[in-house]
């Protein structure tokens, strides 16, 4: 592997990503973790600013003369999840976990700032440090930093991202040159109807049977509405009716998610869940309200950016580490917003199976969002060392004359 040199010895930064890991905050709480963030990249000689998104900020980095600038991003935020580890870095939040590794991402990128601004490292132009808020939950944190003026305010000419994710070998890249993440949606359904006791149905419109027939329903719109060479996904997660056994609510809701790797197919799979919902509804007599949230894109990544960044990661780690076909997986992510206004590459770095945990690991698989999740320290120099070459490449120094 073509290391930077600098990254022989990462001690301090697994120091700063355990630490990040065992205080987490959720989205738009980021307040501790943008601190540190913020006070590292200003001790490190780089113009911080902060309070875009609320908790978000951007390191900027000059150097030379050059007019070009590149985009680096990492999310900060965690899940509100209980963690099931019990090392020494474990949460020390109840019901909050990184289980999704942005504490490694967040590092990662501290790791390259630190080098660049450091170590001397050859660039002409201006690198922009992007530490994002609220990436989980459907939060929109990447939008909300684009609606808060981000690329006005920091021009990049490209963005380029990175995710920890179970691809095989420890290290191995996993980029394509297309769509590479879902669109993220939720829905929720409520059905209105009338109230009445349990034993006397009859004088009552039953919305939670109505509910039950509509939850099998959705589950035939996918095959009925998007053609069977493209992939979709509606899943349905939540019922509620009553909160006691013998009463009939006057209304009932069914929810859920729905995953598409195209805005057409989402607007298809919108257009028929409505339909159907206002026809269940009917049949039964009852009301619907409907709520389609569409909370990111699908991730798609620009062609030439995605070369780029893939002879980027064969510099770093070899070509037999660097998958460069990879399947769209139906996960999704908020930088798909970035990558709707600006070009650029979002990828996968290999994060093992779960042998770098430490003794006192939870019982379950070394997964994002399982509550025995945790990132694994031996990609920090790998992913700091491919955005620090993404940057060496991207603004290169001209040869003299």
């Amino acid at each position: 592997m073509n290391i930077a040199d600098s990254f022989a010895d990462v001690t301090r930064f697994v120091a700063i990503r355990r630490d990040i890991h065992a205080h987490p905050e959720l989205g738009f709480e980021e307040h501790r973790t943008s601190e540190i963030v913020a006070r590292l990249l200003e001790d490190w000689g780089i113009e911080v600013h902060r309070g875009i998104a609320g908790t978000g900020l951007v390191g900027v980095l000059r150097r030379g003369t050059g007019g070009r600038t590149i985009g680096l991003r990492a999310d900060m935020d965690a899940l509100p999840l209980h963690e099931a580890n019990e090392f020494p870095h474990k949460s020390t939040r109840a019901g909050r976990m990184h289980a999704c590794g942005h504490d490694g991402h967040t590092t990662m990128l501290l790791a390259a700032a630190w080098h660049l601004a450091q170590k001397g490292s050859a660039f002409d132009g201006t690198v922009h440090f992007i530490f994002q808020p609220a990436e989980e939950m459907g939060k929109a944190g990447a939008k909300k930093m684009i609606q808060d003026g981000l690329f006005e305010r920091f021009p990049c000419e490209a963005v380029f991202a990175l995710h920890n994710f179970p691809v095989g070998d420890v290290g191995r890249f996993a980029v394509n040159e297309g769509v590479l993440m879902a669109s993220s949606n939720t829905y929720r359904i409520t059905l209105r109807g009338r109230g009445a006791h349990a034993s006397m149905p009859h004088t009552g419109i039953d919305p939670v049977a109505a509910v039950i027939n509509l939850a099998q329903q959705l589950q035939t719109i996918v095959p009925r509405t998007i053609a069977s060479t493209e992939r979709a996904l509606l899943a349905v997660t939540q019922l509620q009716g009553s909160d006691a056994p013998n009463v009939i609510p006057d209304s009932a809701w069914v929810g859920g998610t729905v995953r598409t790797f195209s805005i057409e197919a989402t607007d298809r799979i919108e257009a028929r869940l409505r339909t159907v919902a206002e026809g269940v509804a009917a049949a039964h007599e009852c009301t619907a309200e409907i709520s389609f949230n569409r909370a990111s894109p699908p991730v798609v990544n620009h062609p030439a950016e995605a070369r780029f960044a893939a002879s980027v990661m064969r510099e770093v780690v070899g070509d037999h580490m660097v998958t460069d076909d990879f399947p769209a997986v139906m996960g999704a992510e908020d930088f798909a917003h970035m990558l709707q206004v600006r070009p650029g590459c979002y990828a996968f770095l290999g994060n093992g199976d779960g042998d770098h945990r430490l003794e006192g690991h939870g019982p379950g698989p070394c997964i994002i969002h399982n509550t025995s999740f945790d990132f694994n320290d031996e990609i920090i120099p790998i992913g700091a060392s491919y955005f620090v070459k993404l940057v060496e490449r991207w603004l290169p120094v001209a040869n003299p004359a």
